[in-house]
């Protein structure tokens, strides 16, 4: 897979945010308002289905 490059966008004070590219969301059959989940593994942010765990 190819690396693609993002930056992070401030939404409020203490947010930020990264557009992920809707192709790799596809892949993954998620949809819009889905509940994820968010954890930090070693310098690596891990994005999850909440239902998955």
């Amino acid at each position: 897979m190819e690396k693609l490059v993002r930056k992070l966008t401030r939404v409020g004070k203490r947010s930020l945010s990264v557009v992920i590219p809707a192709e790799l969301i596809d892949e993954l059959g998620w949809r819009e308002r889905q509940k994820l989940t968010v954890r930090r593994r070693g310098q690596q942010i891990i994005i999850e289905d909440w239902k998955g765990k």
